[in-house]
């Protein structure tokens, strides 16, 4: 994955954007930079070889937006709606998502590195190949979810919610952290360490209906 601007394959061809974004429109080999936008409607957009770069949008809608072949580095979205979007070959450094519904997205080779993920709806998403890196997860809930080759390396995971999601293949031995909040039982699929099965053991036996006890 390009760790830079200049090492996407088709940045040549990037063109700057410098209109309004609307509904249904289509972005290919585009770079959005230094845009701010608040309380916008841009669903069922096509965004295709582009760059999202210093982006912010407050509130609003993306839903059923596809992403493909994007890269974005300090994009923010707070309280955004990116239900049943489609990512496929993305990319995103340094973003922050915070109070976004991203239900029953779709996530394909997608890396988040440097990310603060923070009360985040992805009930119902699917995520294959998706890489968090150097991120912070916190009271996410990925309930319903489908988690294919997921890994979490250096990422502290909070407060994050898996009831009734499927795993598969996920990895999660480079976790800094691991707190479940509730679903602890959707493990099964997962791999971790010795370390980590023992942090985790008092919520096993909560949810097991084991009473430890010393006395």
């Amino acid at each position: 994955m390009p760790r830079d601007l200049t090492d996407l394959p088709w940045a040549r061809r990037l063109e700057p954007f410098e209109d309004d974004l609307r509904a249904e429109g289509d972005y290919d080999r585009t770079h959005l930079t230094g845009v701010d936008i608040a309380d916008a409607d841009i669903g069922n957009a096509r965004f295709v070889e582009s760059a999202l770069t210093d982006f912010a949008m407050n509130r609003g809608s993306m839903r059923h937006t596809r992403f493909h072949d994007v890269w974005l580095r300090d994009v923010r979205w707070v309280g955004t709606e990116l239900a049943d979007t489609v990512w496929q070959d993305a990319e995103i450094v340094a973003g922050a998502l915070v109070g976004v519904d991203a239900g029953g997205a779709v996530l394909r080779r997608v890396r988040f590195e440097g990310c603060k993920i923070e009360s985040v709806n992805l009930r119902s998403a699917t995520l294959r190949e998706v890489a968090f890196v150097d991120c912070v997860l916190r009271d996410t809930d990925f309930g319903g979810a489908k988690l294919t080759e997921v890994t979490f390396d250096g990422t502290r995971i909070d407060g994050v919610l898996l009831n009734n999601a499927r795993l598969t293949k996920v990895d999660l031995r480079g976790a800094v952290g691991i707190d479940i909040a509730d679903g602890i039982d959707a493990l099964r699929g997962a791999t971790i360490t010795t370390l980590q099965l023992m942090d985790l053991a008092p919520a096993f036996a909560r949810a097991t209906g084991i009473i430890v006890s010393d006395s």
